[in-house]
């Protein structure tokens, strides 16, 4: 991530400061690479093993969504400040510490025992992944040279495309060979050696004293963030129009109501008001929330899909997922250079109107359908992401004032992560909405709406079956058309920024370039 710290003023960037280069430019991005690739890892195994998780650990379907959500939330609302705290104490420093504790969070996840535990570590390595992530950027900047910096964010976002590619089939593989728990162990030795590697290479960096930490803002965007998915989640049980429901979701708007008045009058906010001047950042935050809005919540019910309604193994699973990871791999810089060709207005609208023809496509999958009616979609869903990352970050960087591009990437990235949060919520949400009354309707005991909500099969129940299935294509037009509306917003509202070359666009797409992470 890029740095926070930025005093008003500023009038470079920190993305473009040149600064004193310290250590060795390619150890050193090695080093941060087993951290990099870690996190990447840990951002699509857990879709392949939620069943597993929750046939060994009795979890409702609430608490699955959770097993995601507690891990994005934290991820979302840490991801500044750690920038923050890695130039005020040092980066090495943050970036040893996250690394420490994504693994110890990690072996507490496998053998804790219980969902509420796993749920409680999966926050924590949340945000030890949040105090790593954005020290890796930082670390490449304050060591390689400018004109080799495009070099290096390419190989750190080749790098994170493999890990989060491999992630459903390495899952899928030790899930059916070792066990669930065994997705996050394997973090322990990549994390050991990413440790040493640090401790040995990785120079440290100046610590920076300008500047406050926005304790305030903070609190209250946390508060808010968790209000909106927890009254999301718990809609399903609660009821959309009970008081509970209402009373969150009105909390949530209090809490953000609070949030904006503090950014309004601190003196150094966490998310500067005056950032949004531009329609560009503000449209490009939007292309980002529907872009992972629709791929993680999507991602979660598809895997439900395969696994439990078509039957298949996790490894079978994990690789039938594959095309939509894989092929993320080179949509992102096609992406880059068509936003540096035709610029980022023309590709984010390219994007997000592939990725809803691929949610329409999908919505002719059931039971019996060719595997190849999910492949075909899959693809076309990769490369409208893939297009739909670097665009939005240079509708959202490349419009920011220059003394906040550091703020605006920070932004970028938590749009990804609150999109993910609340996508998987939503449309579990929608699903849960046609299997209950269909449960309800059948002799079936009342907890089995919580294996049916999840594509549980249950012979002699076709419209139980049925529902799962019906569900999913609500949720799957949702998303498509979420896609679609905010393609049109963008060609609407934003005008055609300048172009920027492929190595700019490349630089302020880097988190981006990351994808699920």
């Amino acid at each position: 991530m890029t740095s926070v710290s930025t005093p008003p003023g500023t009038d470079v960037p920190p993305s473009r400061r040149e600064g004193t280069r310290k250590g060795n430019p390619a150890l050193t991005l090695i080093a941060v690479c087993f951290g990099l690739f870690m996190v990447g890892l840990d951002s699509t195994v857990v879709h392949i093993a939620n069943p597993a998780i929750q046939a060994d650990l009795d979890a409702t379907f609430g608490e699955l969504q959770w097993v995601i959500n507690a891990y994005l939330l934290a991820l979302a609302v840490c991801l500044i400040p750690a920038g923050k705290l890695g130039d005020r104490y040092g980066r090495k420093k943050m970036y040893i510490l996250g690394v420490v504790l994504f693994a110890i969070t990690s072996v507490a996840i496998g053998l804790i025992g219980s969902i509420e535990g796993v749920l409680v570590f999966r926050a924590l390595q949340g945000v030890a992944a949040a105090m790593l992530m954005p020290q890796t950027i930082a670390l490449l900047r304050s060591t390689f040279p400018r004109d080799q910096f495009g070099m290096a964010v390419g190989i750190w976002g080749g790098v994170s495309s493999v890990s989060i590619a491999g992630g459903p089939l390495v899952s899928g593989l030790l899930v059916q060979s070792l066990g669930w728990e065994w997705i996050f162990y394997i973090n322990v030795p990549i994390a050991i050696l990413g440790i040493v590697m640090a401790a040995l290479v990785i120079r440290e960096t100046a610590a920076e004293k300008a500047g406050g930490i926005d304790i305030l803002g903070i609190i209250l965007l946390a508060g808010a963030l968790f209000a909106v998915v927890f009254a999301v989640v718990q809609a399903q049980s609660w009821g959309w129009g009970s008081a509970a429901t209402i009373g969150v979701f009105a909390a949530a708007v209090v809490l953000f109501a609070l949030f904006v008045i503090v950014e309004s009058r601190v003196a150094y906010p966490l998310l500067p008001l005056s950032l949004f001047r531009s329609a560009g950042v503000s449209v490009g935050g939007l292309v980002f929330l529907a872009n992972f809005f629709a791929i993680l919540g999507v991602t979660f019910l598809l895997t439900l899909f395969l696994m439990n309604s078509l039957g298949n193994g996790t490894a079978t699973a994990g690789l039938m997922m594959l095309p939509m990871s894989a092929f993320a791999i080179p949509s992102a810089p096609i992406g880059a250079l068509l936003t540096s060709r035709i610029g980022p207005r023309k590709v984010a609208a390219m994007g997000l109107g592939l990725m809803a023809l691929g949610l329409a496509m999908l919505t002719l999958v059931n039971v019996e359908t060719s595997y190849w009616l999910m492949a075909i979609p899959f693809v076309i869903i990769a490369f409208g992401s893939g297009f739909a990352i670097p665009s939005g970050a240079d509708l959202i960087v490349g419009g920011a004032p220059v003394h906040l591009a550091g703020v605006a990437s920070g932004f970028q990235t938590t749009c990804i992560q609150v999109g993910g949060a609340i996508g998987t919520a939503v449309l579990s949400a929608i699903v849960a909405a046609q299997v209950i009354p269909a449960v309800g309707a059948t002799t079936l005991p009342a907890d089995a709406v919580e294996a049916a909500s999840a594509g549980v099969v249950f012979d002699g129940f076709p419209a139980v079956n049925g529902a799962f299935i019906d569900g999913m294509h609500i949720s799957l037009w949702v998303a498509a058309i979420l896609c679609a509306v905010v393609a049109a917003l963008v060609i609407i509202a934003v005008r055609e920024p300048k172009h920027h070359d492929f190595g700019t666009v490349a630089e302020e797409a880097v988190e981006g370039l990351a994808a699920h992470v």
